[in-house]
Order: C-alpha cells, then sequence, then structure tokens
C-alpha cells in the first residue's frame, strides 16, 4: 500500500498542485520559504555577566590588589595605574574575610583544602556538598578535599585568592577565602609575585577603573 505523505502547510500547499510549473519552484521559493519553515528559530542565549576586565599595559611598575568586602569587587592598579577589575566571593557570614593589610606569601598551581571539601558516592554523585575532614562519611560514600587552583595565600591561616564559582556576582559565598572568576585567576596568577600586596577593606575606590 501507498505510505502517507507528509503535507506541508496549508499556506505553501498552493506550490505542490499537480498542475503546477515546477521550473519556477526555485524562484517561487525564495519568496515563500520564509512562511512555509518547518521550524522556529530557537530563542538567544542569554548573555553571561561580565566577571572581569584586565588590560595590564605591561610597563614597570609594582601589581597591587584591592579588594572591596562590600562590593565584592577587586581593582587590580600597576604603580597607580588602573588595569583591572574583577568580582570576588570571599568569606560568607560565619566564615568572613577579615580586612587588612596583607601579602601573598605562597604560591601553587593547585592546593588542596585541609579544611573543607564533599562527600560523593561510588557513581560520583555530590551527597554532602558543604563538608570537612571530620563529617561523617555515609558507607560507600568517600570525601574529597576541595581543589584550589591558582592559590595564592595570604595569611598563616589558610587564607588565600584562587580560582572558585562566583553564582551570584556581588554576594560573599565563600568559606573565607578570596576567589577569582575561573578564567581570570591563572591571569593573575602569571603577573603576581610573592610579596605582592593585597588590601581588603569594607570599602573603598570604584571596582570598574575609568576608560582612561
Amino acid at each position: 500500500s501507498e505510505k502517507p505523505r507528509m503535507m506541508p502547510p496549508s499556506s505553501c500547499r498552493s506550490m505542490f498542485h499537480p498542475r503546477f510549473p515546477y521550473w519556477s519552484l526555485a524562484a517561487l521559493m525564495a519568496v515563500f520559504l520564509p512562511s512555509c519553515a518547518w521550524f522556529q528559530p530557537a530563542p538567544p542565549a542569554k548573555a553571561k555577566p561580565v566577571l572581569y576586565e584586565w588590560r595590564d599595559d605591561g610597563g614597570p611598575g609594582e601589581l597591587t590588589i584591592h579588594i572591596d568586602l562590600t562590593k565584592q569587587i577587586a581593582t587590580y592598579r600597576r604603580d597607580g595605574r588602573a588595569i583591572g577589575w574583577s568580582f570576588v566571593s570571599t568569606g560568607k557570614e560565619g566564615h568572613s574575610t577579615s580586612p587588612g593589610r596583607y601579602t601573598i606569601t605562597e604560591k601553587f598551581d593547585v592546593k588542596y583544602s585541609d579544611r573543607y571539601g564533599w562527600i560523593s558516592d561510588a557513581n560520583g554523585k555530590t551527597t554532602i556538598a558543604d563538608a570537612t575532614p571530620k563529617t561523617p562519611v555515609p558507607p560507600g560514600n568517600h570525601y574529597s578535599p576541595a581543589p584550589m587552583k591558582w592559590w595564592m595565600r595570604i595569611t598563616h591561616y589558610g587564607v588565600g585568592l584562587h580560582a572558585g564559582e562566583i553564582p551570584r556576582p556581588g554576594e560573599a559565598e565563600s568559606h573565607g577565602c578570596v576567589r577569582l572568576p575561573k578564567d581570570f585567576a591563572p591571569v593573575l596568577y602569571g603577573v603576581t609575585r610573592i610579596g605582592t600586596p593585597v588590601t581588603i577593606t569594607k570599602a573603598g575606590p570604584e571596582g570598574r577603573p575609568n576608560a582612561h
């Protein structure tokens, strides 16, 4: 038996009449094709928020880092010249990041936390997202220490700058460290040194440097 044929939309059926002169089909398709589309185009993807800007001029002068706890924004300067800014995420309530004047004292491409991590099952599914080495581990599960990529220590008690999640720019969500945007952390790591000054305050200059 003859298989059923899929019919085009009603607005396009006139082009498929048996007596239709197919030699002109190509020309007419250019006119009618938009109204005969089978699918609607997908909506545009939601734009991601801008988490940092960086325009280091490579010139002389010491790099300095200023972190504003109120705005959750870090400002980067070289010899006083604004060269960039980024959102950060510092310590949430109960794990607050202390204001003060610090310097970078240690750098590692990746460091594993000895205080925080998560627990997952045998399939790798996270069962406890916010765990410590003292958190009881359910049978069949295991504890993983949190990796801190592009680690730059600023205190002797374990606070540093490193790559991390910033799901809600402008909000403090860490356990005390200063999280940097993941794409930006290796950039900053590459230009800091042991001794780079880091100032943390509750208020300060505008995070986004002027365009000029």
